[in-house]
């Protein structure tokens, strides 16, 4: 998975889409976020569970262990080979579980002709609905930013025609596995479970060339995720 996706609906819309039973969430507006193009190291809307139930917070992309900070820029995705074995994320494995919603996420693929040009593409749903990524978090309480706060999206293998696009994919849950991987009861191999076995398959999703405006971080707005045929390899 690259670094860049969306998140442009209103969180009442994707609150609604993962449980409409949540009243907690009720004060939440169908407001667009309007955010067309996240890149790395900047705060989005997400999802995780405490003590006293669900949470938002806008949270940092990106993620690493105090003994592991300054040594290289802090990892954005977490295999799920390894996110539940490997010692890196073993202090958010499992009790850091968290959502991102979203609606899609852009790859870039090589022109097989010249290396050096790449052209990005944008995979969403067929459905058109909002996505949600499995991913993990740490998140302080505070009216202020933690410094340790950040997280990391779970990313799982490509399979079938999207290994065209890239080898990686984020974990992408239905809103019935999304509401079980919040759940703070769940048990620790259902988890690993729900990582490893149900990623939303790839008959579910399609994809499409888009602008290389897209690469400049700067840009934003829907044309970046509209249909680009002049870009197509």
């Amino acid at each position: 998975m690259c670094g860049r996706f969306v998140q442009y609906e209103g969180m009442a819309i994707y609150i609604e889409e993962l449980n409409p039973q949540i009243e907690l969430f009720s004060g939440y507006d169908a407001e667009p976020i309007n955010r067309f193009n996240i890149a790395p190291t900047t705060r989005v809307q997400v999802l995780h569970s405490k003590e006293d139930g669900l949470h938002i917070d806008a949270v940092r992309w990106g993620w690493a262990p105090f003994w592991a900070k300054g040594k290289r820029p802090d990892p954005i995705n977490a295999r799920v080979e390894t996110v539940a074995t490997g010692k890196f994320f073993k202090q958010l494995w499992p009790n850091g579980r968290a959502i991102v919603p979203s609606e899609g996420w852009y790859e870039w693929v090589k022109d097989p002709d010249d290396p050096k040009k790449k052209q990005p593409y944008f995979i969403r749903l067929k459905s058109r609905r909002p996505m949600f990524f499995g991913a993990l978090a740490e998140v302080h309480s505070g009216l202020e930013p933690h410094e340790g706060d950040g997280f990391v999206i779970i990313t799982a293998a490509s399979d079938q025609g999207m290994v065209d696009i890239h080898d990686r994919r984020p974990l992408v849950l239905t809103p019935e596995h999304a509401n079980e991987w919040l759940d703070p009861d769940i048990a620790p191999t259902r988890a690993e479970e729900i990582a490893r076995e149900l990623c939303q398959p790839t008959e579910e999703f399609e994809w499409f060339p888009v602008s290389k405006t897209v690469g400049n971080v700067r840009n934003q707005g829907p044309k970046l995720i509209e249909l680009d045929r002049s870009d197509i390899i």
